[in-house]
């Protein structure tokens, strides 16, 4: 049993990293151009504080035999905080305004759950705090393809939502779905359990309306999808080349 809950948390991993890494094209872009275009820099905040939540309750002195989840989520952390800093650098005053004051936020929040839980709080109260703000993030995070779910069904096109960022979905939320069942962990299994239902209702999605991947059209506003462990990003654009444009 130990060996499957250790294999299942080195899949979570290797899952994770690729959906952690998946918005590198974007920033690729973004510095290419030196312009933040149409892109908003809010998921990755909101990620960042996921993962820091996350690493937090991995630590043995939080949770027993969580390791893997505090590498993954501290590397997550690392990247997201990198994707943050390049996105003030070349955002205009007023969005840069608006990131530093999530990050502000961020911070503080997380600051105060690491102190609570660590000068108030003592075993399974300690667990428990932890345990639930991580999950309630993890939970926000996996959610928030909510929309373009819905737009590929409005649409019947799933030229926003590819197919292997979908997959990649399910696979990290089934990975650590199993991995919190082995290790008996609620914390882990609940909001991976809902990134795995999630995943796989994207996938269904896309074989549904595989066929239909949107054909050249006048410009408009749309929205394409970046997804992080435990984590989910969503980025609007605007396509202004009379063409649509795919962020993977």
């Amino acid at each position: 049993m130990e060996v499957l809950h250790f294999l299942f948390g080195v899949f979570g991993n290797a899952t994770a990293l690729f959906l952690f890494l998946a918005p590198t094209i974007t920033f690729k872009r973004i510095i290419r151009s030196k312009s933040i275009e149409q892109f908003s820099g809010i998921p990755y905040v909101m990620t960042l504080l996921n993962c820091l939540l996350s690493a937090w309750y991995g630590l043995p002195f939080v949770s027993k035999n969580n390791v893997l989840v505090s590498t993954i989520n501290g590397a997550g952390a690392a990247i997201e905080t990198i994707y943050v800093l390049i996105f003030i650098i070349y955002a205009p005053k007023k969005e840069k305004a608006k990131v530093l004051g999530l990050l502000t936020l961020v911070i503080t929040v997380f600051t105060s759950v690491a102190l609570v839980s660590l000068f108030a709080l003592h075993g399974n109260a300690r667990k428990l705090f932890c345990g639930c703000a991580a999950a309630v993030f993890s939970i926000i995070m996996y959610g928030s393809p909510l929309s373009i779910m819905r737009t590929v069904i409005k649409t019947k096109s799933v030229e926003y939502m590819p197919f292997f960022l979908s997959l990649f979905v399910f696979l990290c939320g089934t990975s650590w779905f199993v991995y919190g069942l082995l290790g008996r962990d609620p914390f882990v299994a609940v909001p991976n359990g809902v990134g795995c239902g999630l995943g796989a209702l994207q996938l269904i999605l896309y074989f549904i309306y595989r066929n239909n991947k949107g054909e050249a059209k006048k410009p408009v506003s749309t929205h394409s999808l970046e997804i992080g462990p435990g984590k989910v990003h969503q980025e609007k654009k605007v396509v202004a080349n009379g063409s649509h444009d795919e962020q993977v």
